[in-house]
């Protein structure tokens, strides 16, 4: 059994003394989201659980945890999100230098075979343009290289929970030809310092 954890919340960033507790316990209780009084139990022992994925936007607290997750004989990899935008989309999240700090710190820790690079979503506005991005990301992919081999990539989708959190930001949903022509300059800026580009799915 594959877990995708923390794509609720960030469990890294907020949770990892929790999560710890947990993995002790050997078993989580899990509520439905749709149906708030339907609960599964589900077994978290090394025997069962294959594998880990973490998603974060940083996991700097969650650094001395991972050796006690090792001894405990857990198998994991971490997708870390790093986009180039500012408090207009990001609230919240710390300061871009320092938060490259920690995934180079994470990578040192764990390989960069281990984590993995999000770009994600890739929205395009007046003021994010394909030009932004193409320079954007290809700073980035310069501050990562050598500690990631893989990045994802996936542009907004329009579903209606996002226009309605995301009602004041102008954004432009690309067409296909326009998605295309962008990550093929992600995959050559990527190419070059050695990260392979996916796109999610």
């Amino acid at each position: 059994m594959i877990i995708s954890a923390s794509r609720r919340s960030d469990i890294p960033a907020f949770y990892g003394e929790w999560l710890l507790n947990r993995l002790r316990a050997g078993e989580v209780l899990v509520r439905n989201p749709m149906q708030s009084k339907q609960v599964s139990r589900i077994l978290l022992t090394p025997d069962t659980v294959d594998a880990f994925v973490f998603w974060t936007k940083n996991p700097e607290n969650f650094l001395p945890r991972l050796p006690e997750i090792d001894a405990l004989g857990y198998a994991y990899y971490i997708l870390f999100t790093i986009t180039p935008y500012d408090e207009t989309l990001e609230p919240g999240v710390p300061e871009k230098g320092k938060i490259l700090e920690v995934f180079r710190r994470l990578s040192r820790l764990i390989g960069p075979e281990r984590v993995v690079w999000r770009y994600d979503p890739v929205v395009l506005t007046d003021r994010f343009t394909p030009e932004w991005h193409t320079a954007a990301f290809s700073r980035l992919a310069g501050e990562l290289s050598g500690y990631t081999e893989r990045c994802i990539i996936s542009f907004l989708d329009d579903y209606r929970k996002i226009r309605s959190r995301m009602r004041d930001i102008r954004y432009v949903m690309p067409d296909k030809s326009a998605m295309g022509e962008l990550a093929g300059r992600f995959a050559d800026a990527a190419g070059k310092q050695g990260i392979a580009l996916f796109t999610c799915s």
